[in-house]
């Protein structure tokens, strides 16, 4: 059997066979016919109608309750701005809560050396709390991050743009995909002075990014309550399926 291969050097040697592990039989073909590997892309692109953002705040206290007592006041200030936002119980969750001691740097003495041997010394507690929140309506996004700082949120950092039903866009990636890798097929096929006698074998790879557009917003709540909400461009989302097929050429 005669091999026409496009796959790259890497993924050759990661595909030998070791000693703990076992090779995948090659598919059978005719005796004569050839095999050829093509590694095909498709995209296709959506604007967004979702995204998700974090929000949270974090307080300093003398001790661990004090500083979690005080985070636990304007987190739920925080939460009760998303619902008055009409952010649904079902898109807002906890994603993450934590107390941490605050130490002092140790003191250097004129000699070198270090006050306490150089002991890290506790001079409080940082507590912090964010949530992860679900944006289903883009055009309020802006408002909603507006009212979460004047709530209290000290720490807000995203969007990851989605799509709520992305399957029709990556269907119109695949179909692009396997166009390429077809043509691509009968390309090489034709200057072997061979023709494409089958598909063997498809694999899929792939999955859909935003383009680079985000925000973050860490300002104390005194530094932007008069500021207007800020800006958000959703831009569109790419997204993109990598097919692996195997040809079976024949004479």
């Amino acid at each position: 059997m005669k091999t026409l291969s496009l796959l790259a050097a890497t993924a050759m040697a990661a595909s030998a066979p070791t000693a703990f592990a076992q090779q995948a039989p090659a598919p059978a073909i005719e005796a004569g016919h050839t095999m050829l590997t093509v590694t095909a892309e498709g995209s296709s692109t959506r604007e967004p109608d979702m995204a998700n953002y974090s929000a949270g705040v974090t307080t300093q206290g003398t001790t661990a309750s004090e500083a979690l007592s005080a985070n636990s006041a304007q987190m739920t200030k925080v939460i009760a701005a998303l619902k008055r936002a009409g952010i649904a119980d079902k898109d807002v969750q906890t994603s993450n809560l934590n107390v941490n001691p605050v130490y002092a740097q140790p003191k250097r003495l004129p000699d070198g050396s270090y006050e306490d041997d150089g002991q890290q010394r506790i001079v409080g507690y940082r507590a912090s709390n964010s949530v992860s929140v679900r944006q289903r309506k883009l055009q309020d996004m802006g408002k909603v991050i507006d009212a979460l700082v004047t709530a209290g949120a000290n720490q807000v950092n995203g969007p990851n743009f989605m799509l709520s039903q992305p399957e029709a866009a990556m269907d119109e990636a695949r179909v692009e995909a396997m166009k390429s890798a077809r043509a691509r097929a009968e390309l090489y096929a034709k200057a072997s002075g061979l023709r494409v006698a089958r598909i063997v074998s498809i694999s899929e790879s792939g999955g859909y990014s935003p383009q680079p557009v985000m925000f973050v917003r860490k300002e104390a709540r005194d530094m932007i309550a008069a500021a207007a909400p800020p800006p958000v461009a959703a831009g569109e989302l790419e997204m993109n399926v990598n097919v692996t097929v195997q040809f079976e050429l024949a004479p």
